[in-house]
């Protein structure tokens, strides 16, 4: 018998069942036949052993409307779907909050069916397993990934997160700026004291003076009272100034002083106050350009570029992708926002994408996808549009991402990434980049193809299928 959960088959006719059951043992599933509705529950043991219930027809309706109310009875979290024939509607009304998924058209078809199925593990294990959804989200203290240019970022800030160098952090917007920053932090000796982002590009040049440094009372329209700024407030920790390429050369030299003087008044005020803080910066701008444009001090520059850290584009570690998916849907579980699942397929179309907003490009299309597909599995057909069309060619890189970079004689065996990996989907990216190679070397002959991969022509054909990929023209 099968180690999969069950999977339970309610239906009266005992065609359409056996045929269903046949299709699931096919593909590796336990199915198990109850022709019986009144007897289901003999065959269903413990709920937590059942992946999903596909109901079918009963003697009635009425005794079809009562089952429902059983099964949901019997386990409230339980997935339900409803068997009915193609082009008309179940007999049974599909309420809102119901553990009813959707319904499977019969006569079955195959990739209908393993959607289903994909669709309902992801939504037990969403309700099922508290643990994963409770576990700490440290999306803002980890660097996701393991390319080298992610290993690069993290050498760097274990080498300079110990000092109170300041550093300046480069990259595109969406990159994970803030993301190292926090690092630093974290990995400091300053890390029991506070960490204080300033995005510089966010407030308006004449109220980001009283924002850093703070005002007193009378000191301007509209100072009610003192206020200590961020700097006050980064006292023993941390303070982030993001974006100080689109800080006004006033606040340019204001800065400079803090940072060669360690002092500062509030706005209004006389007293020198000193600062223990720690200055991390960051910027998307080419500030070697602004000092030639006369928008940037050189002398500000060559006090933040201390130790100088790139952070590099999602396009250039397309290998992350995966990871990245992994941790994003994570942090919408723990938020109790839902779930959602993308298909080897899926994330093959997103690694050939050009993603000029980055991470944050990224998260944006996560959340999006688990509204509009809650506890689904996401192939590359349901992705947006300009996810589908691939905008760069990334054939190489690509296979690399895929498959893992070549062995060298330093790293003889696989390495496990930092933040681990799924393992079934990670031989999923490696099963189409061979299945393609093959395509290639082939010249498309789907036969020559599986003789390469040591498989049947049908079975091949199955998986060009399943991963929605076509044979090359």
């Amino acid at each position: 018998m099968p180690s999969e959960p069950k999977i339970l088959i309610i239906e009266a006719d005992p065609e359409l069942g056996l045929e269903i059951q046949a299709i699931l043992k096919f593909i590796s599933y336990n199915p198990v036949l109850v022709r019986d509705c009144s007897r289901w529950k003999e065959y269903a043991g413990d709920a937590s052993s059942i992946q999903a219930v596909l109901m079918g027809s009963c003697e009635s309706d009425s005794m079809l409307a009562t089952l429902l109310g059983e099964v949901h009875g019997f386990d409230e979290n339980l997935p339900i779907y409803l068997l009915s024939e193609k082009g008309r509607e179940p007999t049974v009304t599909i309420e809102a909050g119901s553990c009813i998924l959707g319904r499977i058209e019969t006569p079955t078809q195959y990739s209908q069916l393993t959607s289903a199925l994909h669709q309902a593990e992801v939504y037990t294990n969403s309700h099922r397993s508290p643990g994963v959804s409770e576990r700490p989200v440290e999306l803002f203290r980890s660097l996701v990934g393991s390319s080298r240019p992610v290993q690069n970022v993290r050498k760097m800030i274990d080498q300079v997160a110990g000092s109170d160098a300041n550093v300046l952090i480069l990259g595109e917007s969406g990159t994970g700026k803030e993301v190292v920053a926090r690092n630093l932090h974290y990995h400091s000796s300053r890390r029991e004291g506070p960490f204080v982002p300033v995005n510089c590009g966010a407030i308006p040049s004449d109220l980001l003076e009283s924002e850093l440094f703070g005002h007193e009372k009378g000191a301007f329209t509209g100072a009610i009272s003192d206020r200590e700024g961020r700097f006050e407030m980064a006292e023993g920790g941390t303070l982030f100034l993001d974006e100080i390429g689109d800080m006004s050369l006033q606040m340019q030299i204001k800065i400079l002083r803090v940072l060669q003087e360690r002092t500062f008044e509030r706005v209004g005020s006389n007293k020198t106050l000193t600062s223990d803080v720690r200055i991390l910066a960051a910027t998307h701008r080419n500030l070697e350009e602004g000092i030639k444009a006369g928008d940037f001090r050189e002398d500000l520059f060559y006090r933040l570029n201390v130790f100088p850290i790139e952070v590099p584009p999602l396009r250039n570690r397309v290998e992350d992708i995966p990871l990245l998916v992994n941790e994003l849907v994570r942090r919408i579980e723990h938020e109790k926002r839902g779930s959602v699942r993308l298909s080897p397929g899926a994330i093959y179309a997103l690694c050939q994408y050009g993603w000029p907003g980055n991470v944050r490009e990224l998260a944006n299309l996560v959340e999006r996808l688990a509204i509009l597909h809650p506890y689904g599995v996401v192939d590359a057909g349901d992705l947006p549009e300009k996810f589908q069309n691939g905008e760069i060619d990334v054939t190489d890189e690509l296979v690399d991402a895929l498959v893992g970079a070549p062995v060298t004689s330093e790293d003889l065996d696989p390495r496990l990434p930092r933040d681990g990996l799924n393992l079934k989907e990670h031989l999923g990216y490696m099963e189409i980049s061979y299945i393609k190679q093959a395509l290639t070397d082939s010249g498309g002959v789907v036969a020559h193809a599986a003789k390469r991969l040591g498989m049947r022509r049908t079975t091949l054909v199955e998986k060009l299928r399943k991963y929605g990929l076509q044979r090359p023209a």
